[in-house]
Order: C-alpha cells, then structure tokens, then sequence
C-alpha cells in the first residue's frame, strides 16, 4: 500500500484544500484525517458515520481520602503541583490530600510511591476516533477532548485503523490529511509513510516552517515533494521556496494560484476540482500527476510493513 501524507510546516496553508482535491483525483482510495486536534477534512466530504470506538491515551490519579493519612509523600514529589492539601479536621473532614485534574499531567508517580496505596491511577478515555463511508471510499478520522493528551497515539491509532481497512478493501492508496508543525502529532503522520507531500504559502513565516518540516521529514528518512499554494501573491517567497527545496532534497512540483473557487467550493463542502476548471483546480491536477509518477517510483523498492521506519538517510530514495 502506498500512503501520501499531506502536512504543512504551519496552519492554514490549504493542506486539507488540496488533501481532499488529491482523494478525488484519486478515486477510490483511503482518507485518514490525523489533523486529530483540529480535524476538518470532514467539512469537504460529510462522512456518514459507521463505527465509533473510544480512545485511551493515558491516566489520572485520585486519592482515595479514606485510605490517605496525609503523609505529604505525593506532595513532595509531584513536579506539576497538582497536589494540594485539604488542610487541618475541620467540621469532622479528615485531613487529606487531593489531586487537581486539570494540573495532573498522568505521570503516576504519586501512586507508585504512596505507601498506604491510596493513590488510585485509572485509564482516562482522550477522545473517540471512527470509521465513515465518504464518495471516494473509507475514511479514518477522530477528535480528542478538550485538553486532552497523547494526540500522537491517537494519530497512530488512525493510521493503523486506515491501512487495515485499506488492506481488507483492497484499496493500494491512503491518503493522510496531516497536522500542521513538527511536533509529535506530525511524527506520528509521517513515520514510516511512502510520500509527504509539503503545502506551503508564500510568506517568511511559510518558508521558515517548510525549511523545519522538510528537515523532519529527512530525517525519518520520507522523501518530500512541495507544491506552494497562493503562489502568485508573493513571487519573491516563492521563488525563495522553490530555492530552500532544492536545498532540502525535496522535489517541488510546482505552484498553486489565489482563486476564489477555493473559498467556494469549501462553502458548498466540495473539494475545488469537483466543482471548478479554474486555475487552483488546473494546478491541483498538474500536481496529481506528478503524486501518481512518484507513488509509482515509490513502489520499486521493496517496503517494510506499515509504520517501520525504513532509514535515517536524509537521502533516502524514493
């Protein structure tokens, strides 16, 4: 199976725009939505919902105040101060300590410590991931709690979901709608994948964090393709784009103009080929078929399973 993954070095650069362009030039395929903390491919696609199952990511402490002697072990050891003190008997409350849920970060060294065992450390569910049916096959997409953590499990746990369900369909093509930056949700996106492909925008903030991501993506050893989107509203960022690719060793395939079919056709929830000739979608289909000649190439060499990272050659080959 091949897998495309479509990330950005920052927010807002069009990825999901193009992402849900690609899976429709692409016909029947996979869609996984691993933007986990902000999901929105399904804006362009309204899923219908198949299956829904929970995700734990991690744990929360709680004391348990008739066990608690008020020792102030947990206190002293915890680094978040999430710990505090009820204070001295008053009105019959005994004295002890409790844990603030939204300090806690989930380490669990107060239960492994507390010598009465009156720290009780259970699983938390983060967030819930699912299985849709959309016009251009299955997809995999999710959503964490509010301030939840582990959004790199649940990444993973998305993918893995995508490529099993790919496998039982016989669909050879997973197209990943990535997180925006570098960070462990975008580790999690790329590790192990057959292609990254890198949107960014013409502006020094775009080229900074293109330069950031492309170097990540080195170094799991995923070669990189970059397309620039809105391209014509800075020629000299984006020519200083086309320059930093070259310097990275990731091919650019090319540019996509400012059109205001784009805004429209995420109105109408449509991806802009579907519903345009303009010249983003013209750029769009260039560009698929540069994807197409790549994922090709990319199925020469022979591939470890699934998420196994291949080399830490920042040259790797396609």
């Amino acid at each position: 199976m091949k897998e495309l993954v479509v990330v950005s070095g920052k927010g807002g650069t069009g990825k999901t725009t193009v992402a849900a362009s690609l899976a429709v030039l692409a016909g029947r395929c996979t869609l996984a939505d691993c933007d986990v903390d902000a999901a929105d491919l399904h804006l362009l696609f309204q899923p219908q919902l198949m299956r829904s199952e929970e995700f734990v990511g991690g744990g929360k402490a709680c004391i348990l105040s008739e066990r608690c002697t008020a020792c102030g072990k947990c206190a002293q050891l915890c680094r978040f101060a999430a710990i505090c003190f009820d204070g001295p008997p008053n009105a019959g409350l005994a004295k002890t300590y409790r844990i603030d849920q939204t300090a806690c970060e989930g380490c669990g060294v107060c239960a492994d410590h507390c010598p009465e065992g009156a720290v009780q450390f259970a699983p938390v569910v983060c967030g819930r991931w699912f299985v849709s049916e959309t016009r251009c096959g299955p997809m995999i997409h999710a959503t964490l709690e509010v301030a939840a953590e582990n959004s790199g499990k649940l990444v993973t746990q998305v993918r893995k979901a995508a490529a099993e369900i790919a496998q039982q369909r016989g669909l050879d093509l997973l197209i990943c709608d990535g997180p925006p930056g570098i960070g462990c949700p975008v580790i999690a996106s790329l590790t192990g994948a057959s292609l990254a492909l890198f949107i960014a925008e013409p502006t020094p903030a775009g080229v900074h964090d293109f330069r950031r991501a492309a170097q990540l993506a080195a170094q799991l050893g995923v070669p990189g393709l970059l397309a620039v989107n809105k391209a014509d509203l800075n020629k000299e960022r984006t020519a200083e784009l086309e320059a930093a690719a070259l310097q990275l060793g990731v091919t650019f395939l090319g540019c996509i103009p400012y059109d205001p079919h784009t805004t429209r056709a995420q109105l109408l929830g449509r991806a802009v080929v579907e519903i345009s000739d303009g010249p983003a979608a013209v750029a769009i289909r260039s560009i698929w078929q540069k994807v197409k000649e790549r994922l090709s190439l990319s199925t020469e060499t022979s591939r470890l399973p699934h998420f196994v990272q291949l080399s830490n050659n920042p040259n790797c080959p396609p």
